[in-house]
């Protein structure tokens, strides 16, 4: 069984945030006891940052049973708190209450970078030439150096694609680029010189 896929937001008044902490791990309240009995056996990790207090738990029954435990101390202290129940999205690398990453390939695009890039060698200069028209005519904006041309794509999934189609290679794109080499404006083919 997976570990920590749910948890519990509890948000409330930070002079508050200390009260429940000690409440759900010394002194339940009886009726918070009573409900904590079908947690018998498992251990919840809680965490707590400012205004608000996280509990853990590896699948919902255990999230909902103890978000009833922390609602009936809430309820015995009258303290207001904002309560969700969030599940962990694996793929997205988030929780299901959080806002979506932005997607990096689109801000590059969105700068004017592209993402991906295809590296072609060509067998001349004439060839590299009558290949980067080809593919201007397509929508692509080649660069061309020599017998070498520099393909920007959207997605590595485009550049793979083209890759193939050309006999190139995939690199990342864009600023990437910049970030191995600050300052190095020249994009290094493989074999070249040898």
């Amino acid at each position: 069984m997976a570990h920590d896929d749910w948890r519990i937001r509890i948000t409330l008044p930070e002079q508050h945030v200390e009260t429940l902490w000690e409440r759900l791990g010394l002194d339940l309240s009886h009726e918070a006891r009573e409900l904590a009995k079908a947690l018998s056996g498992r251990r919840l990790a809680v965490s707590r940052a400012d205004d608000t207090v996280f509990v853990y738990a590896a699948a919902l029954g255990e999230a909902e049973q103890a978000l009833a435990v922390v609602q009936a101390e809430l309820q015995r202290e009258g303290r207001p708190a904002e309560t969700v129940i969030e599940h962990w999205l694996e793929d997205e690398d988030r929780w299901d209450d959080d806002p979506p990453a932005p997607d990096s390939e689109q801000e590059l695009l969105d700068r004017g970078f592209a993402p991906w890039e295809v590296r072609v060698s060509c067998g001349s200069r004439k060839e590299a030439r009558e290949l980067a028209q080809q593919l201007e005519s397509e929508g692509f904006a080649p660069l061309r150096a020599s017998e070498h041309l520099v393909v920007g794509t959207a997605s590595r999934e485009d550049a793979e694609v083209l890759a193939t189609r050309l006999h190139g290679y995939v690199v990342p794109g864009g600023e990437l680029v910049w970030e191995v080499r600050p300052g190095n404006p020249f994009a290094l083919f493989g074999g070249l010189g040898s």
